[in-house]
């Protein structure tokens, strides 16, 4: 082989790496999410949470755990618990009856994985879509190795897939097959021909995990919270009555704050705008609208004692996440990814 060949070998290669890369800021791999199954460790969603962890405090409710399962009603034994003791049951036979109950020792876990084209963005280095992929493959091979049953409701601007919640690390994969489909489906082309209706999405997915869920269960939202409106409220009420809900809100920086430019294009696929964003007015009224675009959201989840824990598009899934729930973070996991993608964005702003 000469030099010149050995040189075009390794400029392909390169080429296929960077290529690879950027692939896979714009869409999620099944590889990496199946090996993100080694970086789900040191965290948890159990009651027993660190101090500084976002389901620890005053400000939201403790997981409730597994609860109990009524197993029978027997007569009263010398060294029963009586407050087990069936009072109703006891005057009307006139003999003293408890209720026996059994340690549940799994319980169901639903993610709600949104893949809407308002999740087609991302500024610099991940889509959200590919965050929210990464992020529930971290959860969902968590609770597996716990032993708790897995689920998920899997929506975009269209369907909403249901997966009944099971156990195995089979089960996960298939889960995970099925958030790559959806993740695939998204592409600028694809939004000219979506009407989107961020409210019908969001309160379809909503209804369906009413549906699905059963009592002392725990839900994690995993999205950008589009759509919520006064129905939400409604159906979020709902869940928490009988079950434990975490939201899990990604962004990306720039739907924060616009940098400063004398000249910005921003388009939706289909049209596109041009203007300065130097002009303070114009910044002000960008952060007015999107603050109250997640207004409501932000103030259900405090109602109902919701823990909100933001992950941005930018630090690696993993560490945002033990960070979030107050464990530490190695420096490995803390290095940024190299890749950089130009704002590419799929929804209308």
């Amino acid at each position: 082989m000469n030099t010149n060949t050995a040189a075009k070998k390794g400029n392909a290669s390169d080429k296929a790496k960077v290529n690879s890369k950027n692939e896979s800021a714009i869409y999620a791999n099944l590889n990496e999410l199946r090996r993100l199954k080694y970086a789900a460790k040191g965290f948890s969603f159990t009651p027993n949470q660190p101090a500084n962890s976002a389901l620890s405090g005053k400000n939201v409710s403790k997981l409730r755990g597994r609860g109990l399962n009524f197993e029978e009603l027997r007569h009263y034994r010398p060294g029963d618990d009586i407050r087990a003791m069936d009072w109703k049951v006891t005057q009307r036979t006139g003999k003293p009856h408890i209720k026996v109950f059994t340690e549940e020792r799994e319980r169901n876990v639903y993610l709600a994985i949104d893949q809407r084209m308002t999740m087609f963005f991302g500024s610099s280095n991940k889509m959200k879509s590919v965050i929210a992929a990464e992020l529930a493959a971290l959860i969902a091979w968590q609770i597996s190795d716990s032993g708790d049953r897995i689920g998920a409701v899997i929506y975009n601007d269209q369907q909403t897939k249901i997966i009944p919640a099971k156990r195995g690390r089979q089960h996960v994969v298939n889960l995970l097959s099925e958030v790559l489909k959806k993740n695939h489906e998204l592409s600028i082309d694809k939004s000219a021909q979506v009407n989107a209706n961020d409210s019908e999405s969001f309160n379809k997915m909503l209804a369906t995990l009413n549906k699905v869920s059963s009592h002392n269960g725990l839900i994690i939202l995993i999205g950008d919270g589009h759509g919520f409106n006064d129905k939400s409220t409604d159906f979020i009420k709902q869940l928490r009555q009988h079950n434990e809900v975490i939201a899990c809100h990604i962004f990306d920086p720039l739907e924060q704050t616009l940098p400063k430019m004398s000249q910005m294009i921003v388009s939706d696929g289909v049209q596109q705008i041009q203007f300065s964003s130097n002009n303070k007015t114009f910044q002000k009224n960008y952060q007015v609208e999107i603050a109250k675009q997640l207004d409501s959201y932000v103030k259900a989840a405090k109602k109902y004692r919701i823990p909100l824990i933001e992950i941005d598009t930018i630090t690696p899934v993993e560490q945002q996440l033990r960070k979030a729930l107050g464990h530490k973070t190695s420096s490995k996991s803390a290095t940024k990814s190299e890749t950089k993608l130009g704002p590419v964005s799929g929804e209308n702003r």
